[in-house]
């Protein structure tokens, strides 16, 4: 694999602490040392008590927990969680939970320039992103902008025991997907590279060890590890055909975010696989040097348990060709050309559930021996 010569890297400040129990004893003193005196506590009904633990921890320094987060951000929920802030007074915000509750810690800074502290629960990789998204009238819209980048992020492996398995699963792949559609960004680099093939491959090694036992707090921290690595790749090159396709099904489809991930991950992989043969040779070796890797990641979801169609997740038939013309009318970059009738056939794939096709896989990798996962 040639060096690549030419490329970009942007880096942004945030400070990371990462260890058991950090939730509780580290987020206090992130807030004293960015000065920060008057907390709103931001979190999604399920995960209320830890947030509520998380603003006893706080002490004086927290002025309220709001626990109105949802999924993709509706503009509404955003607009309630301002008026909080204000009336509050508040000087910043810990956003405790996944990527809803950060989504909505990032809609809060967007807004008031207020910093932000995350402390995730799953894999989502948000809190290492500068991306905002919110939803109105039926359209998700994304956004890049430095002030919603969190100041310190929090990473406490014992926060996600809690997390169900399903959620567990799909969350993780949610991930890969991050770090997949990196390693064929028109920006991707080295570093990104680096970060991406070691977050592939210390999430699919964690995740079958959770299957088997999810109170294994050391594949919980592994795969914790893991998310903020494809995170960290997401939050540093451009986002193609595969997440333009889930934030459409998410937000005018209201489809569940980490489970859309993990349905269409093979198949958009599999469209864009002529395109990004790199990304492909380093995918398979971070699988330990499987041949077909959209089918790697098929099987690895079926065998977790995860939901492979786009059926099981609510999506109707009908509904396949007006989203992938969603898709296709707007501009945005992919190794592959978009049209409407490719991305028609990805989501037609991804609703029919079926394996991904191989057949625009590069020779050089559909020569290569299958090497299976490690099972549950």
């Amino acid at each position: 694999m040639t060096f690549q010569e030419q490329f970009t890297y942007e880096t942004r400040p945030v400070r990371v602490v990462f260890r058991p129990g950090a939730a509780v004893t580290a987020t206090p003193d992130e807030a004293a040392r960015l000065g920060l005196r008057r907390l709103l506590v931001v979190c999604g009904s399920r995960g209320e008590p830890v947030a509520r633990a998380v603003a006893d921890a706080l002490g004086d320094r927290c002025v309220g927990v709001h626990a109105e987060a949802r999924m993709h951000v509706p503009v509404e929920d955003a607009d309630r969680a301002v008026a909080a802030v204000r009336a509050a007074g508040a000087d910043g915000c810990v956003a405790v939970g996944g990527g809803s509750a950060i989504g909505l810690g990032k809609a809060i800074a967007l807004r008031t320039g207020l910093p932000l502290i995350a402390v995730p629960s799953t894999y989502a990789g948000s809190e290492m992103t500068p991306v905002w998204g919110l939803t109105e009238h039926g359209a998700k819209r994304t956004g890049r902008d430095p002030v919603v980048q969190p100041r310190s992020v929090v990473y406490d492996p014992r926060l996600t025991l809690s997390l169900p398995l399903p959620l567990t699963v799909t969350s993780g792949i949610n991930a890969l997907a991050h770090a997949v559609e990196a390693l064929y960004a028109p920006d991707v680099s080295p570093l990104v590279t680096v970060m991406a093939e070691e977050g592939v491959r210390a999430m699919t090694e964690a995740l079958p060890r959770l299957a088997a036992d999810p109170g294994d707090l050391d594949a919980r921290g592994r795969a914790l590890y893991a998310a903020w690595l494809c995170g960290a790749c997401l939050g540093t090159t451009t986002m193609g055909l595969h997440h333009k396709l889930c934030h459409v099904l998410g937000g005018t489809y209201g489809l569940p975010h980490a489970e859309t991930h993990t349905v269409v991950l093979p198949h958009a992989l599999a469209h864009n696989a002529p395109a990004a043969p790199q990304a492909l040779t380093v995918l398979s070796r971070a699988l330990g040097g499987i041949g077909d890797v959209p089918r790697a990641l098929w099987d690895l979801a079926g065998r977790l348990g995860a939901p492979r169609s786009l059926s099981e997740l609510g999506l109707a038939k009908a509904d396949v060709t007006p989203a992938a013309a969603r898709v296709a009318g707007e501009p945005y970059a992919n190794p592959r050309e978009v049209t409407a009738e490719g991305a028609r056939g990805v989501l037609l794939a991804a609703y029919e559930g079926g394996p991904p096709s191989t057949a625009q896989t590069p020779p050089a990798l559909q020569a290569r021996a299958a090497v299976r996962l490690p099972r549950p």
